[in-house]
């Protein structure tokens, strides 16, 4: 206990934040976004010591399909609230590479107050924060990555309508009470000895260990740690002061961080170790799941995203160079089209169908026709000279409006010409 006191007094010095913009949160509640949180969890919230505006942070675990909320209590700790079950995330484990590959990304971001979107057309969400200072350093891109409602994903962690509403109003009150931004910590799974274990020979498992740092650093304080980028990689409370000068991809400053939070993190990790080697030992362990298997399969997705959103026949999935995949690969792929471009496509065909039929209505009615005199005309007796073979008039009359549009044919032709065109 001694040591956590110690480590919490060095830590709220750079995390307690200031208050935030009006401009900014009172814009955050109009229609749907203005849900309150039920009584049963603000009750809940009371007893751990927490109020509604107190400051929030969230944790996603892909392979779990969870979502935390995690409230700060009176004594500076962060302890979880609730949990919900995510119910769609896209792709793989493993982190974004680049637009188009359809990864919801993995890493630490901050959600501000400007990300929040309570007019979304996915009723209710806000932007991760991607690309973050370790995403553009690495090269990464991809934009509006969101937490939003509909159930319905690409690149996003998406909720039913009725858990975002919950969540957004966490951020909100949180940003009411004077939280500047929130840490989302975006994780492929629970960073324990087993799951380590399960995928130490994934092409992920650098990364992976980097982002178990700071999943180990709030495991031990239950505090939010300071995030920081540098040597292309993520640093955790790796110095007090919050105006440290660091670059993402200049060298990492020394570490300047209190012993009692050196000792605990080396007697966290020692005790990782031992279980870890333990699991690694074992051999029999479960099977690990999907995941992307680096910047070549990222980039081999992009392209199909970029030629099924074209319109193009694509595999009904998208490719993957996943190890559980190798079979399936070598197997025939059923190809398809977008439906919508397909629509697009019979809608674009109908359309000239149309106005190939409405321009050939024009040109027949420009057409000269025959002339029938009336009975009282002048020419009436040559008229009538024509009856004694009415019987052929069936035959004959054809000749006649051919003879009639011979001289303009050539202009009718060319107009079909340029209609073809």
């Amino acid at each position: 206990m001694k040591i956590l006191t110690h480590i919490l007094a060095a830590l709220m010095l750079t995390l307690l934040v200031a208050g935030c913009q009006n401009s900014s949160v009172d814009d955050l509640a109009p229609n749907g976004a203005g849900t309150q949180l039920p009584e049963k969890l603000v009750q809940s919230m009371k007893a751990k010591g927490m109020s509604v505006t107190s400051p929030v942070m969230f944790r996603i675990f892909k392979e779990e399909n969870l979502l935390e909320v995690w409230k700060r209590k009176d004594n500076g700790r962060y302890d979880m609230v609730t949990s919900y079950q995510i119910c769609k995330w896209s792709g793989k484990l493993g982190p974004k590479f680049v637009e188009g590959d359809r990864q919801a990304p993995e890493g630490f971001y901050a959600v501000r107050p400007a990300q929040m979107n309570p007019k979304s057309s996915y009723y209710l969400s806000f932007n991760t924060g991607f690309p973050n200072a370790l995403d553009r350093a690495l090269g990464r891109t991809g934009a509006n990555l969101m937490v939003h409602g509909a159930c319905s994903s690409s690149g996003c962690y998406s909720m039913t309508d009725a858990q975002v509403a919950q969540i957004y109003a966490f951020a909100r009150d949180a940003f009411k009470g004077g939280q500047e931004s929130i840490q989302l910590q975006a994780y492929p799974f629970r960073m324990t000895p087993a799951n380590m274990a399960r995928y130490k020979d994934d092409p992920n498992y650098t990364f992976w260990k980097n982002l178990k740092e700071g999943y180990d650093h709030f495991e031990i304080t239950k505090v939010p740690p300071k995030v920081d980028v540098c040597e292309k990689k993520y640093v955790f409370n790796h110095t007090s002061d919050p105006n440290a000068p660091i670059a993402a991809t200049a060298t990492c400053p020394p570490a300047d961080q209190p012993e009692s939070l050196k000792m605990a993190y080396q007697s966290y990790q020692t005790s990782y170790e031992t279980a870890f080697t333990t699991m690694v030992g074992k051999g029999k362990i479960t099977p690990p799941s999907r995941s992307i298997q680096g910047i070549a399969e990222a980039k081999i997705i992009a392209e199909w995203s970029a030629r099924r959103a074209r319109g193009e026949r694509v595999t009904q999935e998208p490719p993957s160079l996943s190890p559980q995949d190798r079979g399936a690969a070598a197997k025939p792929q059923v190809m398809v089209r977008l439906a919508s471009a397909v629509a697009a496509d019979k809608a674009k065909e109908e359309h000239e169908a149309s106005k190939r039929t409405r321009m050939g209505r024009t040109m027949a009615s420009a057409a000269p026709t025959p002339i029938t005199l009336a009975p009282s005309s002048a020419q009436s007796a040559p008229v009538k000279q024509a009856e004694p073979a009415p019987q052929t008039t069936a035959a004959v009359s054809p000749q006649a409006p051919a003879a009639a549009v011979e001289q303009p044919a050539p202009a009718k032709k060319a107009w079909w010409k340029i209609i073809g065109n």
